[in-house]
């Protein structure tokens, strides 16, 4: 079979080509940022406490020390009307049911152990330290601790979301949970899926931290976005800078490397450590930024539910934290 193939072109065009593109993009002026939208704004008056589960700051340790002793466990640590988050360990050769949720997307970040995640579409492939997981809407999965220790992960889910149980894979009627019962029913509709801004997992510490990737938004749906922010440690900011606060949600932050100093209205400047959660409610004032030593790099994973939500800043701030 001839196999055709498209005519080479001349080395020195290529060249040319490149140099006028290049040349064309100095001359561009930098895109300007659009003028900030000068608005009476509301904010909460007073200031709402955090609502158990949520905490300013859960530590790592603290959830440890909760389940001291225990193989299999869940930590409710965030509960909002957008979005909830829960610590689990899974044991050795543990292993989860079959599940999908209807109408998100559901993110893991793996912390601790070896978890196996089987996604129906994809080759199965097995998460460490670092791996967030991205699970498209209406797609079963399964995780199994495949280690000799003990698999720590943290589960993000949209609030309104509620596990679907294959019945290929659950014959027998799942427990009812409160308000609910489960029927066998249909749901058509095709599954969620993978693009260009969405991928199965990435491997933050080997793609990021040790590799040539940049951090980024893992998840940028609405009602999910997942981002990594890095970067250098730097002095705290004084207490004049406010930061900024969100209108309609609450915003929390996943510790990823090194640490994040966080000051939020109604509570004391503290700094966080890797694995540990922080939070700011609805109509906080926040500000976080990378403490520890000076040029260490740190990573905090920003979650709320809007890629484009509102940031509100003072006006003496021109728009910048």
């Amino acid at each position: 079979m001839k196999i055709s193939r498209p005519s080479a072109v001349p080395c020195a065009a290529v060249l040319a080509a490149l140099f006028v593109s290049q040349a064309a993009a100095a001359q561009s002026p930098p895109e300007q940022r659009p003028a900030p939208l000068v608005a009476w704004t509301p904010k909460k008056a007073p200031s709402k406490p955090w609502a158990e589960p949520n905490r300013p700051w859960w530590k790592l340790a603290d959830v440890r020390a909760l389940h001291e002793g225990e193989e299999n466990w869940t930590q409710p640590v965030i509960r909002n009307k957008d979005l909830v988050a829960d610590w689990h360990q899974l044991s050795p050769g543990g292993k989860t049911p079959t599940i999908a949720y209807s109408d998100n997307r559901t993110a893991i970040i793996v912390w601790e152990g070896e978890l196996r995640v089987s996604m129906e579409g994809q080759e199965p492939f097995t998460a460490r330290k670092g791996f967030e997981i991205n699970v498209p809407l209406r797609v079963p999965f399964t995780l199994e601790s495949v280690g000799s220790e003990p698999a720590l992960y943290f589960q993000l889910n949209a609030a309104s979301d509620m596990r679907l149980y294959p019945v290929e894979t659950t014959p027998a009627k799942p427990e009812d949970i409160a308000g609910w019962e489960y029927e066998q029913r249909l749901i058509p509709g095709r599954p969620g899926g993978f693009d260009d801004k969405h991928r199965p997992y990435l491997d933050y510490y080997g793609d990021v931290v040790n590799g040539n990737d940049r951090a980024g938004a893992c998840i940028a749906d609405q009602h999910m976005f997942v981002n990594n922010i890095r970067g250098r440690a730097t002095p705290t900011p004084p207490a004049s800078n406010l930061g900024h606060f969100h209108i309609g949600y609450d915003e929390f932050w996943f510790v990823m490397e090194g640490n994040v100093t966080l000051q939020v209205e109604g509570q004391p400047v503290f700094t966080a450590a890797a694995g540990d959660i922080i939070s700011a409610p609805q109509g906080h004032w926040h500000r976080a930024s990378f403490g520890g030593p000076v040029g260490q790099m740190g990573t905090r994973v920003a979650i709320n539910p809007y890629p484009q939500g509102a940031h509100v800043y003072t006006q003496e701030s021109g728009g910048r934290q």
